[in-house]
């Protein structure tokens, strides 16, 4: 079962020491949410809060991320909410390149189990997983057919919280996810496209 496969990847993400960031980690942070997910977000890295309890975005943009999610309706029992690195990087700096490919597999599987019908990636470590040559600033809010998947891209949450001029800028991204998880249920092009790495980014028209 997929709840199975993704607490079997949780367990290995706790106990994971293939790169550096396991010496100061205090509790990785694999992922929340539930396995049948429609939307899955994809963040960073955990903050000091995450790295406190365990849990994805639980400080700050957290709280934000939580405001948007209900001004659409929805709640975070509904999502899958996880990032692209599941242990702190120290200072919350930047994660680094041997970082991001140490944790790529695990976030691979949780993809591949999840199977969600909108990929929503907040901050520009986690678009460039989908989108590697993409200004956060020019394609965020847009829907994109990635590897056979519909991919969103946002700015993280905690951009807001340091720039306020893109609070209403987020806000208005989050508010056309209700619309993209209708349109995706019903496109063919994402249900029967390969889901290949080597396919190129496609805009898709829904709006």
């Amino acid at each position: 079962m997929s709840v199975d496969v993704l607490a079997k990847i949780a367990q290995q993400v706790s106990v994971c020491e293939k790169c550096p960031l396991h010496h100061s980690r205090k509790n990785a942070v694999p992922g929340q949410g539930p396995a049948d997910a429609a939307i899955m977000f994809i963040g960073e890295g955990p903050g000091f809060h995450e790295n406190e309890q365990g849990l994805p975005f639980v400080g700050a943009a957290g709280k934000f991320l939580d405001d948007l999610l209900a001004k659409i309706g929805m709640q975070r029992s509904d999502v899958f909410i996880t990032n692209v690195v599941k242990c702190r990087p120290p200072g919350n700096r930047d994660p680094l390149a041997q970082e991001l490919e140490a944790c790529g597999d695990y976030l691979e599987r949780q993809i591949q189990t999840i199977n969600p019908q909108v990929i929503v990636t907040l901050g520009r470590f986690s678009m460039a997983r989908f989108l590697p040559d993409a200004k956060i600033s020019t394609v965020h809010g847009q829907s994109m057919q990635v590897r056979g998947r519909l991919v969103v891209p946002m700015y993280h949450p905690a951009a807001a919280l340091h720039q306020g001029s893109l609070r209403p800028v987020i806000e208005r991204d989050f508010s056309q996810l209700p619309g993209l998880i209708a349109k995706a249920a019903d496109a063919p092009e994402l249900h029967d496209a390969p889901r290949d790495d080597r396919q190129d980014p496609k805009q898709l028209s829904f709006f």
